[in-house]
């Protein structure tokens, strides 16, 4: 087990989970989380994150890292979960929402949850803060995909506030996107 040493942190969650952004000595702890998430997820029949158990990250987390992009959410010592957000669009993103908006949207990717920590509702408590605990200057939305045949994560964003904006596909399924306006306080 990794034991992590923090700065204070960047937020609280729940009551006893604290977000803090990942740091490069974190990089093993993250993707060893995202492999055990895509264990698990093949483990339940789905596919969505299989080219991680073949060491391919579309997302390339570590330069992510670097990049300041993730977020950690602990519970004490335990890396209870993770999100990226992206303030500048990868191909992935571009393949499944074309070339418009762009330079105003924040792209919410990798979120998962460890296995130890599910249950809590840390999954929509994760998705609320990447859209109201956390700004990023000159962005006013968050888009994110997920896989369309999982209809418990498609209701999740939709409980959290996020617009079905259609869907996309390419090699790897069919893929809801779905967006949400930042900043508004009429929200």
């Amino acid at each position: 087990m990794t034991t992590f040493t923090r700065p204070d942190p960047i937020g609280i969650i729940q009551p006893d989970i604290k977000v803090y952004q990942a740091r490069e000595a974190d990089t093993q702890a993250v993707a060893q989380l995202l492999v055990r998430t895509a264990e698990w997820l093949k483990s339940q029949g789905s596919a969505q994150w299989n080219a991680l158990l073949r060491g391919e990250d579309s997302h390339n987390t570590p330069e992510a890292i670097k990049r300041g992009e993730v977020y950690l959410f602990m519970k004490g010592d335990m890396l209870a979960g993770m999100v990226m957000l992206m303030q500048k669009a990868s191909a992935w993103d571009r393949q499944l929402w074309g070339e418009e908006g762009h330079e105003s949207s924040v792209y919410l990717h990798r979120l998962n949850i460890n296995r130890e920590a599910a249950g809590g509702g840390l999954g929509e408590a994760i998705v609320r803060w990447a859209d109201s605990g956390i700004a990023f200057d000159g962005k006013d939305r968050i888009r994110l995909d997920c896989i369309a045949s999982n209809p418990k994560l498609n209701e999740l964003y939709k409980r959290c506030g996020y617009t079905y904006a259609g869907s996309a596909s390419n090699a790897m399924g069919v893929y809801s996107k779905y967006e949400k306006r930042i900043g508004d306080s009429s929200e």
